[in-house]
């Protein structure tokens, strides 16, 4: 390493290669994955069983995820501790906060809906909280949601599935 830096410098390398593993294996799952409430428990068990390196590929993803969100918040106060949100990097930690912020919501998009209920309240809190965002706060919500509202059937599964696709780090 060169002078005058020290291990705290690869942090945002890690976090991009944690999210690159998080699109690999989040495109790899949806291509088996089901997102039904009475479908996905079938579909995790199939993944898991009967793909092969499926159980493999599913546990990156699940444990990825959570080093994800470790790596985010020790990168965030390495640069917030560091001073390196100043001159002449502001536009870096705009483009980096603009970044997280699909992320926070990665431990919500950890609770399949099959297996544990607490993933429809969170997924209401979660999407009432972003669309409390000013201009496109309310047209974000909407997109989240399916629609205007939360209890149309489609709404769960097109926003299981869109996490799935769009985020590349939902985990089934």
């Amino acid at each position: 390493m060169p002078k005058g830096t020290n291990w705290f410098y690869t942090l945002g390398s890690a976090t991009l290669f944690a999210f690159i593993v998080q699109a690999v294996t989040g495109v790899f799952l949806a291509m088996f994955y089901t997102p039904s409430t009475t479908q996905a428990y079938a579909s995790i068990s199939h993944i898991n069983n009967e793909v092969p390196l499926g159980a493999f590929v599913h546990g990156m993803h699940k444990w990825g995820s959570s080093l994800m969100v470790i790596l985010i918040f020790l990168h965030m106060g390495r640069t917030f501790f560091f001073g390196a949100y100043k001159y002449p990097r502001e536009l870096n930690w705009v483009i980096g906060v603009g970044a997280a912020d699909p992320d926070d919501d990665d431990g919500l998009h950890r609770l399949p809906a099959a297996v544990r209920p607490a993933f429809l309240l969170g997924l209401v809190v979660g999407i009432n909280i972003n669309g409390t965002g000013p201009v496109v706060g309310p047209y974000l919500s909407d997109f989240l949601r399916a629609g205007p509202s939360s209890g149309q059937p489609r709404s769960r599964a097109s926003t299981r599935s869109t996490c799935c696709w769009c985020r590349g780090r939902s985990s089934p």
